[in-house]
């Protein structure tokens, strides 16, 4: 009777086994940035629900109501919050938006003129010839912005209505996102969920405070300079300013110009209110969000933002700052501090 003798392992069976799985993370890859702009409206909805969640938790620590009634109160207060700002300010916003767009080519003009009687006037002859050709691109692409305008309003509504379900059953998709993992795995993953998910609505508490003074300020100060258009400049700024580093830069344009329209002094000295509030928002308010949330590398974030934004284009522009301080901690968690064991590397959830 022969005796059956095992047969031996192939040798290619664990080479096999390293292609298909590097083969399947690239078709997880590939998958993933089919869908970047998808995963981009989950996460925005993500920090939408944090959001809601936080000041419903916040708010259930002064009223004894349950944690469906607290989310159905933070809703109808940005309901009613929203509703009377419009009431209030939206006849003056509207004034103010069509004066800044009746305004910024008188501006330009005059910007233009005060360039042309410098030294450097020569070399600006030919900016009016650049900015024609490029507005005759921006028409014949007018269409595709319109669309792409569309989208962002759709992409908006979808985070806004997933905020909500994430902010009402926020433990269902947190298990079930664990349940993905292997269940030696899922304690280090939960904690890991949990820091972040505090250091994001620590931040975002931050940022909104931020972008509330900045942009009073800059009304308040561009208003007592005699700018054009100071609320609506102070309310873009306020909005640019959720966008770090950035947002403040791009709302100084057109503050500037329209300070042209008055005198290039007061063009300077809309200039000045900027870099001082920004010095004001760097070194006073900035250190206190990341006292509260997360000490985040300048350089780490503007190179956060140019790599996002260029990916995924505006909506990862604006994304990218709360996305950045997800990833930050959960790379401090999960890696540094599990992985390499390193203590410091713990982000503690405040």
């Amino acid at each position: 009777m022969l005796s059956s003798v095992p047969s031996s392992p192939s040798p290619l069976r664990p080479f096999a086994e390293r292609v298909l799985v590097v083969m399947m993370l690239g078709g997880l890859a590939l998958l993933a940035w089919q869908l970047s702009e998808l995963l981009l409206v989950v996460f925005g909805a993500v920090v939408v629900g944090v959001l809601l969640h936080g000041l419903a938790s916040t708010l259930r620590k002064r009223l004894p109501v349950p944690e469906w009634a607290a989310l159905g109160l933070v809703i109808v207060l940005f309901v009613l919050i929203l509703s009377s700002i419009v009431l209030l300010f939206g006849a003056e916003v509207a004034a103010q938006i069509d004066a800044f767009r009746t305004t910024l080519p008188a501006a330009w003009n005059k910007f233009h003129a005060w360039l042309q009687s410098g030294p450097l006037g020569p070399q600006i002859e030919s900016i009016p010839d650049q900015l024609r050709d490029g507005a005759s691109t921006l028409a014949t692409h007018a269409g595709a912005i319109v669309l792409s305008a569309g989208g962002g309003i759709t992409d908006a509504v979808l985070m806004i209505v997933g905020g909500v379900y994430l902010a009402a059953q926020p433990k269902l998709y947190r298990r079930g996102l664990l349940r993905l993992l292997p269940r030696d795995r899922r304690d280090v993953a939960d904690e890991a969920l949990a820091a972040s998910g505090q250091v994001l609505r620590a931040w975002l508490g931050g940022q909104f405070l931020a972008m509330l003074v900045i942009g009073s300020l800059t009304g308040l100060g561009l208003w007592l300079l005699g700018v054009p258009v100071a609320l609506g400049i102070g309310l873009l700024t306020a909005l640019l300013d959720f966008i770090p580093i950035v947002g403040p830069i791009v709302a100084a344009v057109p503050a500037v110009l329209l300070g042209f329209t008055v005198s290039p002094q007061v063009a300077l000295g809309a200039l000045l209110v900027f870099v001082v509030l920004q010095q004001l928002e760097g070194h006073v308010l900035q250190p206190l969000i990341q006292a509260r949330a997360v000490d985040l590398p300048p350089a780490l974030l503007l190179f956060s933002l140019f790599g996002i934004g260029v990916l995924f284009g505006p909506m990862g522009v604006v994304l990218a700052a709360p996305l950045t301080v997800v990833l930050y901690v959960l790379v401090k968690h999960l890696y540094v501090h599990h992985a390499l064991d390193d203590a410091d590397g713990a982000v503690p959830a405040e």
